[in-house]
């Protein structure tokens, strides 16, 4: 008896140790805990401030990211003397005496006109009833002012209004409500978003400005002739120039007509705050997004330490993502490699805690029934599966949104889409969950392996690429 027990367990042995090869195989890299964490140790301390967007402190994340890079064996990417773009941004301010004059109607900042959040630009043209229940998906003229109608009591205008800063409108305006006073309490001054400097004949349109009205004057507005024209006037005051930085980090693929891969996230955050928040001033982004910066970085170690893949990748951490996108708009223009090559785009967004909605150990991809890039790096290992939450148009609040707009197929790949810490100061090292995050960045790396070594190119879905 004991000779056959002995004879079992060296049959056990043998086959452990071939499993074990196998998944040696399967898995040729493991990521570590505490390298995870080290990363998020770093960019998300107090002492980097909150990597406020185009400040120093964004600056220094950068530079670490892009010194983690060149540790990893990355190169520059195409065209460019290091790893580190960088571009201007406007730092505009007002003079708080902005008014709006809508046929015989004039109304002034500080009266029944509360600007809120002002792209730093006057804007004139037809103004546009709209009720909010259809104006996500409505077609709005080229800066038009939109005057938001029938705001439903369990809605917010702020929130359909923000959903409309990228709709071409030049102005958009809603009834003041509880939400808003609410939102005023913590914000009382106007907010006046960064912005690319761009040359004085670039045709791109600014964001539109946000702005409310008392119900009084919302009333005098309605009474206006339908087709009546409204002028916003405001006054900047003379421009501050700051920049905004990129990291960049590139692995060159052996064909190169393979295309290139893009992986990205974004590297600033919130700052600081003039008024603590119990206690507590300084905005450290351990999720958003230190925590995708993080999967970048340990995307980029992993895929840089194996064997030469057929198509190159691209490793970009983004600037003043959280002003608007600046730094993922500034890559779209300036792409080191031309758009058409990028195969694909998979952003990392807050993948530092579970979502409640989706199953255990899984991310949510942004827009997953647009393309066939989700489905298809499932099936593959990648701990995806579809958004939970259609309602919040995550799909388009991330970088790939600029890049989806211009014909890549671009995802999000997210944790919890709108966890109690976000955008608050206790979005810190203490409420990250590090094996998930660990966990989820290494079911990426052979999916990734796979499609940069394969032929495969992810196409839209009928109907999944946005328009602009």
């Amino acid at each position: 008896m004991k000779a056959e027990l002995l004879n079992i367990s060296g049959t056990i042995g043998l086959l452990c140790m071939a499993g074990c090869a196998v998944g040696q195989a399967q898995q040729s890299w493991t990521v570590k805990p505490e390298w995870v964490r080290a990363h998020e140790d770093f960019l998300a301390s107090d002492a980097m401030a909150g990597r406020g967007s185009a400040t120093r402190d964004e600056q220094i994340s950068a530079e670490y990211v892009a010194s983690e890079f060149v540790a990893y064996g990355l190169k520059p990417a195409p065209g460019m003397a290091g790893m580190i773009q960088s571009a201007e941004v406007v730092a505009a301010e007002l003079d708080g005496k902005a008014s709006l004059s809508v046929g015989g109607v004039t109304l002034a900042e500080g009266g029944d006109l509360r600007l809120l959040i002002a792209s730093g630009a006057g804007a004139s043209g037809r103004m546009l009833r709209l009720p909010a229940a259809g104006a996500r998906e409505a077609t709005v003229p080229r800066r038009a002012v939109v005057l938001l109608t029938e705001v439903p009591a369990h809605e917010s205008g702020l929130m359909v209004a923000y959903q409309l800063r990228r709709s071409g409108a030049g102005l958009v305006l809603f009834e003041e409500d509880d939400a808003l006073r609410t939102y005023v309490a913590k914000n009382p001054n106007p907010r006046v978003p960064l912005r690319l400097n761009l040359p004085a004949n670039d045709a791109t349109a600014l964001p539109a400005t946000i702005a409310s009205v008392s119900r009084s004057a919302m009333e005098r507005l309605l009474a206006q002739n339908p087709d009546a024209v409204a002028t916003l006037t405001v006054h900047v005051l003379p421009t501050r120039l700051r920049k905004t930085y990129n990291a960049i980090g590139y692995l060159p693929g052996s064909d190169p007509m393979g295309g290139t891969i893009l992986l990205s996230a974004h590297l600033d955050h919130l700052g600081v705050v003039s008024t603590p928040i119990n206690g507590d001033a300084i905005f450290n982004g351990a999720n958003d997004d230190a925590a995708g910066t993080t999967a970048v970085l340990e995307l980029a170690h992993a895929l840089a330490a194996g064997p030469k893949l057929k198509r190159g990748i691209l490793f970009v951490c983004y600037g003043s993502e959280e002003v608007g996108g600046l730094g993922s708009q500034f890559f779209g223009n300036h792409p080191p490699v031309p758009l058409t090559q990028i195969v694909t785009n998979l952003e990392f967004e807050m993948i530092g805690a579970q979502d409640p909605k989706m199953p255990k150990g899984v991310l949510l991809l942004t827009g997953w029934d647009r393309s066939n890039l989700g489905p298809t790096l499932r099936d593959h290992g990648a701990m995806l599966g579809p958004d939970p939450y259609p309602e919040q148009h995550f799909f388009e609040r991330s970088d790939n949104y600029s890049l989806a707009l211009d014909g890549v197929v671009a995802h999000t790949a997210a944790g919890w889409g709108t966890p109690p810490t976000y955008h608050q100061p206790d979005d810190d090292l203490a409420h990250l969950d590090f094996d998930f995050m660990t966990t989820a960045i290494q079911s990426f790396i052979e999916p990734i392996r796979w499609l940069a070594e394969s032929d495969f190119r992810p196409q839209w879905n009928p109907g999944g690429q946005p328009k602009r």
